[in-house]
């Protein structure tokens, strides 16, 4: 009999017929209401859960699903799970660190080009027939600022020292002196020795606002903030005023607080670059992290260790 799998993020829908070959039942509900109705409808069988660190899972959602026992979020993050609720009834957890690092990074990447260079803006206005210059900086040789080197925060860093030749610092809850780039002890020392500040950490409360108006102070009216990890650990608001009083030259958002929803004071600025939280969403990132959920879903219904287990509650910079 194939197992009842709770799925509640549409980016896997083209693997349906893999996830049903590998012997689950998928039941997609990717907004809230065909959330909540699936609960209502499903809820005593469902004995898996797919989701991601955006989208969660709450503790009365897993009250009302008593035959669930496996959480796993599709990507690195799990924030919105709520893990002291899964490890009081015996429900594993799991995430996908690393499965999506490359294509993250790469994305990183294109928006800090994309910043700086002004890409988009350059592209709207040869559409509307112009044809005159844009001034932005150079890249290479600058200097890259990374909050978080986790596997994500290497990738960045191996990109910028090797594709561009520039210096690499970063802020890390502990130093790692393997990897040769320069550790600081704090976020607002790293920015202001950063032309370009990339943030890379988990969510969660022990990084929530981590980037604030300090910090972006200190990147200074020059400098670039890039964010591919979630949207709490910016201060939107300080972020709003630093880029409208051209206090930080601008920024680059893959992800935003209270996403979908997006301020429209953030909208209307011009020295913004903004994706809707896609830099793990290419082809070779959603096979890969779709793999790795199957490789733990299966070694857990078959009574075998998982293989990327969350144990720590603490969601704090690996």
């Amino acid at each position: 009999m194939s197992i009842p799998l709770l799925i509640l993020i549409d980016s896997v829908q083209d693997y349906l017929p893999l996830i049903e070959s590998q012997g689950f039942r998928p039941i997609l509900a990717t907004t809230d209401q065909t959330r909540a109705q699936a609960i209502q409808d499903h809820g005593a069988g469902i004995r898996a859960v797919l989701t991601r660190g955006a989208t969660g899972l709450r503790a009365d959602e897993m009250a009302a699903l008593p035959q669930l026992s496996i959480v796993c979020s599709l990507g690195v993050g799990y924030e919105n799970i709520d893990l002291a609720a899964a490890h009081a009834r015996g429900i594993e957890v799991t995430n996908g660190p690393g499965a999506n690092a490359v294509s993250v990074a790469d994305h990183a990447m294109a928006l800090l080009l994309g910043a700086a260079r002004r890409l988009p803006q350059a592209d709207a206005w040869v559409r509307q027939g112009h044809w005159s210059g844009f001034m932005g900086p150079q890249v290479s040789g600058k200097r890259l600022g990374i909050l978080g080197l986790g596997t994500i925060g290497l990738e960045i860093a191996r990109r910028g020292a090797n594709g561009f030749g520039m210096s690499v610092g970063y802020y890390n809850r502990r130093a790692r002196p393997e990897s040769g780039h320069t550790y600081f002890d704090n976020p607002r020392a790293l920015a202001a020795e950063s032309d370009f500040l990339v943030v890379a950490t988990p969510g969660g409360a022990g990084t929530h606002h981590l980037v604030d108006a300090g910090v972006l102070e200190a990147l200074g009216r020059d400098g670039y903030l890039i964010n591919i990890a979630r949207g709490s650990v910016v201060d939107t608001d300080a972020l709003i005023a630093a880029l409208a009083e051209k206090r930080i030259a601008g920024a680059g958002l893959d992800v935003v607080d209270g996403e979908p929803t997006i301020p429209d004071a953030l909208k209307q600025l011009d020295n913004v670059v903004l994706t809707p939280h896609s830099a793990g969403r290419s082809p070779e990132a959603v096979a890969a992290t779709v793999a790795l959920f199957l490789e733990n879903a299966t070694a857990h219904f078959a009574g075998k260790p998982v293989l990327t287990p969350v144990r720590d509650a603490n969601l704090v910079a690996a």
